[in-house]
């Protein structure tokens, strides 16, 4: 048929030619390669087929592989790195509440401490300030007893004078001062 192709081609007119066999093929002969063409290229594949299938196939196979074991590590290597830094961060959140707690518990101290620091100020002031109190008391006391026995002195000095003028006479100055130490006494318990 190849060859009839040929000598009609050779022996007609092109154009007659063209449209003859658009005609008459339905135009398969104008898509159809030559039958060598078509072996060769058959044949061409084949061995393209077969060195890809032998070669290339497991290299790209053993590249896939490897490639997708590389993930998987990278996955678990994600994994890991995820688990310890979970197990990290409970640990941080463990420690800040650990601290939070002994920062609670060091206020409450220097808080308790603090009160204990205050009512010892308090109580030492209150016992100063009774102290005080009492020594102010018994100076009062004091104070009295002295001005009383200035006072007494001082009755008993006039008291003198005056009697050594009134009476003249000479009595000695220890019995006029029993005499008017008497005389207050007496003075002091009409009180």
């Amino acid at each position: 048929m190849y060859q009839a192709w040929n000598w009609i081609l050779a022996t007609a007119e092109p154009e007659l030619i063209s449209e003859e066999v658009a005609e008459e093929s339905g135009g398969a002969a104008l898509l159809l390669p030559a039958p060598e063409e078509l072996i060769a290229g058959i044949i061409a594949f084949a061995l393209i087929f077969i060195v890809v299938w032998k070669f290339a196939l497991p290299a790209i196979k053993e590249t896939l592989e490897a490639r997708q074991a590389a993930i998987k590590g990278e996955l678990n290597a994600a994994e890991q790195a995820k688990v310890d830094a979970t197990s990290l961060l409970d640990d941080y959140k463990a420690q800040v509440a650990g601290a939070k707690q002994e920062a609670a518990k060091i206020v409450a101290d220097a808080r308790e401490a603090g009160e204990a620091v205050k009512a010892d100020i308090v109580t030492r002031a209150e016992a100063e300030a009774e102290a005080i109190k009492v020594r102010a008391a018994d100076e009062v006391v004091a104070d009295r007893a002295r001005v009383a026995d200035e006072l007494r002195r001082q009755v008993a000095d006039l008291s003198i004078d005056v009697a050594q003028r009134v009476v003249a006479s000479t009595i000695d100055a220890d019995q006029q001062r029993e005499l008017v130490d008497r005389y207050i006494d007496e003075l002091g318990g009409v009180r």
